[in-house]
């Protein structure tokens, strides 16, 4: 624990009074819950809020309380700015090209390159959720049901369910005191990582029947006709990178997502002790960790998959 950081950021909130909030673009439980638990925790010192996503909430978060509050765009004047669970500032989107530094950036990715004014980033933390589970008694919060239900659900879909090698008793000590706020974790974990709405499943389905492999690695691939033909409203991949993941035999799971402005969104994930995919991620412009990390590189699906393919390959080996 930083002390000295810690001491900054509660002196920060304390004077703060109109405080906007952000995350990444295509949230993920993660970003959500890391940026619902704070904006709930600061207006319960009847601060005004602003909570904002460039891409919105998913609908396997929207029935967060608070989640409402959470609006695509700026609106209206602060004097505080602070991203959360954002690896480069950047990854927050259009609506804050011209904001500036932000005042406070708390995050876990390894590869974070501390752009805010007071940086508080712990690589070792399981998510973000779980640096604010620790950090928000000390800044004077409590944390509430609802606070707790966003945290949690940061938690356990960034460690999948408990499933992710970074994984501590820490970890579950965490889990423990935001279960004994009342929340219902079963449930949670059902609607965050179980639970999927008929496109989102359609949308697997075609993503499934194009897998590739080739040299150890294992990769889908969704197109912007794949989304459309399953009706599926969101931009990312639903999560299909996961079911990917569960795949026996290989040492590195990939997707391709195609985006509608020139670009594609990749995700990585490790599969075999030792690997490490976030340099290759980096290497493109993206982050995240060794286990799990992510890019959008711009150009057309066919030429940034056999590039990304191809220094995959080079960087780890295969």
């Amino acid at each position: 624990m930083n002390e000295s950081v810690n001491k900054a950021i509660k002196t920060r909130l304390s004077e703060a009074k109109e405080v906007l909030i952000a995350s990444h673009v295509r949230p993920d439980g993660d970003a959500v819950g890391a940026l619902l638990g704070l904006g709930l925790a600061i207006q319960q010192s009847n601060k005004k809020v602003q909570m904002v996503l460039a891409d919105g909430v998913p609908s396997s978060f929207k029935h967060l309380e608070g989640a409402e509050q959470i609006k695509t765009a700026i609106d209206g004047k602060f004097d505080t700015f602070i991203t959360v669970d954002c690896a480069d500032f950047k990854r927050t989107g259009k609506p804050f090209e011209s904001i500036g530094q932000p005042d406070i950036n708390i995050d876990h990715h390894v590869t974070n390159e501390k752009f805010g004014r007071i940086n508080l980033i712990e690589g070792q933390e399981v998510a973000t959720s779980a640096i604010l589970t620790n950090y928000l008694p000390m800044w004077g919060f409590q944390i509430t049901k609802p606070i707790a239900a966003a945290l949690l659900t940061g938690i356990i879909t960034d460690t999948l369910g408990f499933r992710t090698s970074n994984v501590t008793p820490e970890s579950m000590r965490q889990v423990a005191t935001l279960m004994e706020t009342g929340v219902d974790m079963p449930e949670l974990y059902m609607r965050g990582l179980v639970r999927r709405s008929y496109p989102a499943t359609r949308y697997w389905g075609t993503g499934l029947s194009k897998l590739e492999r080739k040299s150890g690695i294992v990769w889908g691939t969704l197109t912007l006709a794949d989304r459309k033909a399953a009706g599926y409203s969101g931009n990312d991949d639903a999560d299909l990178i996961n079911v990917i993941s569960a795949i026996d035999g290989f040492k590195v799971g990939m997707i391709f997502v195609e985006q509608s402005d020139h670009r594609v969104k990749i995700s990585w994930r490790a599969l075999e002790p030792g690997i490490d995919v976030s340099p290759i991620a980096k290497f493109f412009g993206g982050g995240g960790h060794a286990a799990a990390a992510g890019a959008d590189v711009e150009g057309t699906l066919d030429e940034v998959q056999t590039n990304v393919l191809r220094k995959t390959q080079e960087t780890l080996s295969l």
